[in-house]
């Protein structure tokens, strides 16, 4: 490393003054490391700053000199210690790192999971927390209870700097968990008209057996029973019902679709961003409207670090509104697609399809679907006492 900043220069002599030569070198008190004589040439490695002075003891004293400096930093520094541009950016480098290092250049909030990263990066915006902000006129007591305040959902926030990084630590509220009661005294009732294929009762009185037919809103287990001494007991009924029952969903499909195609055009804008501060690079153009935008930034990394400097793209492509008619065909096509969403999100399950009957109307764009289904017939009432 040594070597790397103050530089070194390989030197070769030979020819009738070469002992001359070494005895010179001998008595003249510079230095030179890794002497060696082979084959009638002497060799050794020498200071930069002494090339001068060997040379003309070279000269002196009648021996042919060669030299060769070594790639160093400090030769390559020398090289090029008249370029104005090397040394601009070498100053310009160095202004940008020191200025990097006063800014924030990311924010990175950590310890959230119900409460998104965008949402409390858009609060810490407000409060002014943003890339390329002064990490010295943060105010991060002040920050962290207005981000407290600002963002709903959480309990805690606190901060702290790290280089020029900014983290933002967060305790998100814990929600309270839903009350079931399982000793409020309740009737179960029948949720639809049916016929009851079995029971199977926990607590309660059953009003029905296996076989019977309930209207809807029956009831079919009574919390309310008294003992043998004509004490009334309130009981929270528990239990499964399961009947055999009809069932009926009518679907459309529309008669025509309007969706926003793709018309070739594109509009392209791109900002400059150094340090918060967004710097439009474009003069015209104007954006389509109704298109659909996609944004990308790219920074400058400087030393494997990303600076608060880069260029903002923004793609906007042009839309427009197409009106597609569909045939008979296709609509039903569409409600089977319905039919079959609407037999996962509610007939699933426990729910058992005995019999399904489709029936499309004349126009085709209706389907009236009735089922025969079995499954659990019971709906829980409160028993409201004084």
């Amino acid at each position: 490393m040594k070597w790397q900043i103050k530089g070194r220069v390989k030197i070769n002599a030979e020819g009738r003054g070469l002992s001359r030569f070494i005895n010179a070198v001998h008595h003249s008190g510079l230095r030179c490391s890794e002497q060696y004589i082979s084959g009638g040439r002497f060799s050794g490695e020498i200071r930069p700053k002494d090339l001068e002075r060997f040379r003309e003891l070279a000269e002196s004293c009648g021996a042919e000199f060669h030299s060769f400096e070594y790639d160093t930093l400090s030769s390559r520094l020398r090289r090029r210690r008249y370029r104005i541009g090397f040394i601009a950016g070498a100053v310009i480098a160095a202004a940008l790192l020191l200025w990097n290092a006063s800014v924030v250049s990311v924010v990175e909030v950590v310890g959230n999971s119900r409460v998104s990263t965008g949402t409390i990066l858009s609060a810490l915006e407000e409060v002014g927390i943003r890339r390329g902000t002064r990490i010295r006129d943060i105010n991060f007591i002040q920050c962290e209870n207005r981000l407290q305040v600002m963002t709903e959902g959480i309990s805690w926030v606190g901060m702290h700097r790290s280089g020029s990084r900014i983290v933002v630590e967060v305790t998100e509220t814990v929600e309270k968990p839903e009350m079931v009661s399982s000793r409020l005294p309740c009737n179960i009732l029948a949720a639809h008209s049916a016929e009851i294929v079995s029971m199977n009762i926990l607590d309660g009185k059953a009003l029905y057996s296996p076989g019977d037919y309930v209207p809807e809103g029956s009831l079919l287990v009574s919390g309310v029973t008294t003992d043998d001494t004509g004490r009334t007991i309130l009981h929270h009924a528990m239990g499964t019902v399961i009947g055999k029952y009809q069932d009926m969903a009518v679907l459309r499909a529309p008669a025509q679709s309007m969706e926003w195609q793709p018309d070739g055009s594109e509009c392209v804008r791109r900002k400059l961003i150094f340090f918060g501060a967004e710097l439009p690079l474009f003069f015209t153009g104007k954006e389509p409207e109704g298109g659909v935008s996609e944004k990308s930034v790219r920074f400058i990394r400087l030393f494997g670090r990303e600076m608060p400097v880069g260029i903002e793209t923004s793609r906007t492509a042009g839309t427009v509104l197409t009106v597609t008619e569909f045939t008979p065909e296709q609509q039903r096509d569409i409600l089977r697609q319905k039919l079959f969403i609407y037999e996962k999100n509610f007939l699933s399950g426990d729910i058992q399809i005995l019999t399904r009957d489709l029936d499309y109307s004349s126009t085709g764009d209706t389907l009236t679907v009735r089922y025969t289904l079995q499954g659990d017939i019971c709906r829980q009432r409160e028993i409201y006492v004084r």
